[in-house]
């Protein structure tokens, strides 16, 4: 049956640059193994759908934050590894994720002895996280010996590898990132077992920290982790997502007269303003100001007065052929979303996990 509805805000989805940004991270790291990051819905791209294309292309694993997020790639029939980045929170989580032959992440002394209230005969692969100065979850890193013992204690026990996350990977002149991956090195000599550090700014920008796994995160949907108005472009990456609302009216208004809540924009002539559909309620941040660009027949008009809950207004002085019904880019292609995220104060990576549930979502590729 065919919708009456016609989508509002849609958020389309290039699942062929998401493979092509899988393609450059093992351009990046050759001789290491992929875990990509698919939490958080995928960073909001939609983890069932860009789960399936990663694993058309040969990803070597899946890492999502907690165990609902692993389910609903298992019951979407994914059969790629999957590994639990904050682990388990329970023993009914525990045996859940045994069941399900998840990878589990152990982090604290209070999962380890959790995880050994399992039967002594049931199979788990684990990971162990080392805090090697980012200091938000880890072992200590004199911890591993230890580990590696209550490990080789449980004959069903498997160990997937030693973690651990870069606190600064995304500046390249910060030696916190050398002292971490040193620290981590040094815990581990003489300690058997796969090693894990790199998130995307670490193998982007730290050679030394594409060891055995790496885990991409932002550049797999293609904007760059780095800061300074760096673009995924620029690294040779492919903006996924494009989000696209249309006008819905156009105005002329004189001089002087007042856009928007609080009349914060006061035309300064006579001019033309659109009105597109789309605000905060559908994820375009509130604290978008004047002059922030959307796109419009590839150009780019600024946004006058505020972001309400279900729209924004645009200055049309610079399209003259702008009509209703045309559509209105808030980032994509040809609007990088990094820089739309710095005219709100923020990274994309919140402006891609932000989108609500208003917006009409398509995959493609």
């Amino acid at each position: 049956m065919t919708s009456p509805f016609t989508p509002r805000v849609t958020a389309t989805i290039d699942l062929a640059a998401i493979r092509h940004n899988l393609a450059r991270v093992r351009e990046y790291a050759p001789g290491s193994k992929v875990m990509a990051a698919i939490k958080a819905d995928a960073y909001g791209h939609g983890a069932v759908s860009v789960g399936r294309a990663l694993q058309q292309a040969g990803v070597d694993a899946f890492a999502v934050a907690c165990l609902e997020e692993a389910l609903v790639l298992r019951e979407a029939a994914l059969t790629a590894p999957i590994t639990l980045l904050e682990g388990v929170l329970s023993l009914e989580e525990a045996e859940e994720a045994a069941r399900l032959q998840l990878q589990v992440v152990v982090h604290d002394f209070w999962q380890l002895e959790l995880l050994r209230r399992l039967p002594q005969e049931r199979p788990l692969t684990l990971w162990f996280k080392l805090d090697s100065g980012m200091h938000r979850l880890g072992f200590p890193l004199a911890a591993a010996a230890e580990l590696l013992a209550a490990l080789q204690a449980r004959p069903a026990w498997t160990l997937a590898g030693w973690i651990t996350h870069l606190a600064c990977a995304d500046e390249a002149d910060n030696p916190m990132t050398q002292r971490q991956v040193q620290a981590f090195e040094q815990a581990l000599q003489g300690i058997p077992g796969p090693r894990s550090i790199a998130n995307s700014a670490g193998l982007i920008v730290w050679p030394q920290a594409r060891v055995d796994w790496v885990r991409p995160g932002l550049m797999l949907y293609g904007a760059s982790p780095l800061p300074g108005g760096s673009t995924g472009a620029e690294l040779g990456l492919r903006p996924a997502m494009c989000v696209e609302s249309r006008l819905i009216a156009v105005h002329e208004l004189e001089a002087g007269e007042t856009v928007g809540y609080g009349a914060t924009f006061r035309c300064p002539e006579r001019m033309r303003v659109g009105v597109v559909a789309v605000g905060y309620a559908d994820g375009v941040h509130r604290i978008l100001p004047t002059g922030a660009p959307v796109l419009i027949h590839g150009k780019r008009a600024p946004i006058v007065g505020r972001v309400s809950m279900d729209m924004i207004s645009v200055d049309l002085r610079g399209l003259p052929q702008a009509r209703a019904g045309d559509t209105v880019v808030l980032w994509g292609p040809g609007l990088p979303a990094e820089e739309v995220a710095g005219w709100a104060g923020t990274l994309a990576y919140e402006l891609f996990c932000g989108l609500t549930n208003r917006v009409h979502f398509i995959h493609r590729n």
